[in-house]
């Protein structure tokens, strides 16, 4: 009965985990990883879902505002079984395109523009964080595993 249940709620199951770089170029427009996959009991793995998301704040205080914006996403499709005590490993390939905000795009125009868009993020504290969202789809689970890490993109 208590197995049952453990195994219902993903607990002793599969644990999913992202290997990232630490950094891109914001030109780069792929981001490539790998997602590994341990368990202490067989399970089986139907499909596996990477997004990312960069979180865009402006604004200081009451008046911050924030916004989520899904850049890229692809879904793995293996149907994978993870056996007791060993380790999986599955690379990836994700696409992305940055969304650019108005002040970025006045910024491009020219220099002179480029300067002014720089002085105006710093005043409204203008920033972007960006993160990788990783969820496994497992068999008989109700919880499924997932994984979140964050991760620079310079440019």
């Amino acid at each position: 009965m208590i197995g049952r249940v453990k195994k219902w709620l993903g607990i002793e199951g599969v644990k999913l985990e992202l290997l990232l770089p630490e950094q891109l170029e914001r030109g780069e427009g792929l981001l490539c990883g790998r997602v590994r996959l341990q368990s202490l009991n067989p399970q089986v793995v139907r499909r596996i879902r990477i997004i990312l998301i960069e979180r865009y704040s402006r604004g200081r205080g009451k008046d911050k505002l924030v916004d989520e914006y899904e850049l890229g996403q692809v879904q793995l499709d293996h149907r994978l079984e993870v056996l007791p005590g060993e380790t999986r490993e599955l690379p990836f390939e994700l696409p992305f395109e940055l969304v650019q905000s108005n002040m970025d795009g006045f910024g491009r125009r020219n220099l002179l523009f480029g300067g002014l868009a720089k002085a105006a993020k710093a005043i409204n504290a203008v920033g972007s964080e960006f993160r990788v969202e990783a969820e496994a789809e497992v068999e008989g689970v109700a919880l499924n595993p997932f994984d979140k890490k964050a991760i620079a993109i310079k440019g």
